[in-house]
């Protein structure tokens, strides 16, 4: 009976410490103790602000085109209407060429300028662009053209006369010419032109 009674003792040593200490640290608090949780609402919460993700269709407060407007031009005083430049078309068939290098022609600086008037009642200004092999490859001939034409495209519309055809032809110092010069070969070319046209 020795050893039964010192194994009962062995279990009331373990069933004491178990009640008494281990037990209630772990698991006190699902037996008997209250609970210490939160209480979470099942209700929908107030309302609260949009998110800022766009929808699918886009923001409705907001207009789509954030492209700042378009500054106000100027307008002419009342009674007067500006003057406006006369369109400019490209000229590009080889008749129409051959036709402006038997009218007026100036050399200014790098540039060579032809011109005639057409003569058929048209306010039209067509101006074509051409380079010499003698230039250089299509890189350099192509790039003198470019200059040409953007050298063109700024100064004409204030110099050109209404109802010619004009031709510039770039000669060797066009593509690495300085710019304000080119502008100005340009620009004096047309001036001379359109005083004899």
């Amino acid at each position: 009976m020795g050893e039964g009674s010192d194994l009962s003792a062995v279990y009331d040593d373990l069933n004491h410490l178990t009640e008494r200490r281990l037990y209630p640290i772990c698991a006190r608090s699902f037996i008997g103790e209250p609970r210490r949780e939160a209480h979470i609402s099942t209700l929908p919460a107030r309302a609260q602000a949009p998110s800022r993700f766009p929808l699918a269709h886009g923001h409705q407060e907001r207009p789509q085109d954030r492209r700042a407007a378009a500054p106000a031009r100027p307008q002419a005083p009342d009674g007067l209407a500006l003057a406006s430049p006369p369109a400019i078309e490209r000229l590009k068939k080889r008749p129409d060429f051959l036709l402006a290098a038997k009218g007026v022609v100036r050399p200014v600086g790098a540039v060579l300028a032809q011109g005639r008037n057409r003569g058929d009642g048209q306010l039209t200004v067509r101006i074509g662009f051409t380079a010499t092999r003698r230039l250089g490859g299509a890189v350099q001939r192509n790039r003198a053209k470019r200059r040409l034409r953007e050298a063109a495209r700024l100064v004409a519309p204030e110099h050109v006369r209404p109802g010619c055809d004009y031709v510039f032809i770039a000669l060797g110092g066009v593509a690495t010419r300085a710019w304000p010069r080119l502008l100005d070969d340009v620009k004096t070319a047309l001036i001379r032109l359109a005083a004899e046209l």
